[in-house]
Parts: C-alpha cells; structure tokens; sequence
C-alpha cells in the first residue's frame, strides 16, 4: 500500500442552504468551485453536494459556512454524488432520505433565526405524579375501557 492509499479516506457531505441564506445554490457551488479543493461538486435543489478526501470536504464545509453561519448547514451522506444505490436518475424516483430532508428544512428557518438571535431558555420544570394519583388514572382508563 501506497503512502497516498494509507491515510485515504473520503467523505460526502450535504450542504443545505436555509430559507434565509443570503446565498442561492448557483452562488454557492461557484464559490465552492473558487476554493480550488480537490472536490467533486454537485449541485442540488437545497444547495451542494461535496465529495473527496475528509479533510479537502471539511475545509471547503468550513469555508463556507464562514458565508453566513447561521442559515447555511451540513449534514453526512453515506453516498457519494451520482452512485447508482441512491442516484435518482437509476432509481426512477426520490431517493430514500429526500422525504425526510424535505421536513428538515422547513424547520431550518427557526433554527437560524435561533443562531442569530440565541436567548437563554429554562425548561419547565415537571413535577413527578404521586403514585396515588397515577393510580387514580390507571383506574379512570380502564373503567372507560370497561364502558366501551
């Protein structure tokens, strides 16, 4: 084994642009281009896909996100751009995990108005159900069960 093989390893990462990012995909796959890495770049409807060594993907991942922290974010993917087990163009359809994505970013607005504006928040406090009154609503359901 090559010392070039040795210390190989790759990585893919999604990199999703919030609702309120100040960039759109096609600025940042251009601004991911200009960083000069070794990197496969796609670009996608939420943003990029990155994929090459570890550390060329991290760097480029926290360059970017210098852009603007708080409405650009990033997430692994198992997979790199265009392999054939999650490719939509071979499947025929979504890729598995795009539903999901798809739910995520409909919270990634609060999460950035969250990084931009942080408050302190304390939990509420929840106080623990006597066993007397635990048994009292074990009892109330299963008499309502009885009734039905």
């Amino acid at each position: 084994m090559s010392g070039k093989e040795k210390n190989h390893e790759e990585s893919t990462r999604m990199i999703i642009l919030g609702p309120s990012s100040r960039l759109s995909s096609s600025e940042l796959v251009q601004r991911l281009h200009l960083l000069g890495l070794p990197l496969t770049i796609k670009s996608t409807c939420y943003g990029a896909l990155v994929h090459g060594d570890t550390e060329a993907v991290m760097e480029a991942v926290r360059k970017i996100r210098s852009l603007d922290p708080a409405n650009i974010f990033t997430k692994e993917r198992g997979f790199p751009p265009g392999d054939p087990r999650r490719c939509r163009g071979h499947r025929g359809a979504a890729r598995e995990g795009y539903h999901q994505l798809e739910k995520e970013f409909k919270l990634l607005g609060y999460v950035g108005e969250a990084l931009e504006r942080p408050q302190k928040a304390e939990p509420e406090k929840k106080e623990k159900v006597s066993v007397d009154e635990f048994r009292n609503v074990v009892e109330r359901s299963l008499k309502s069960r009885q009734k039905t």
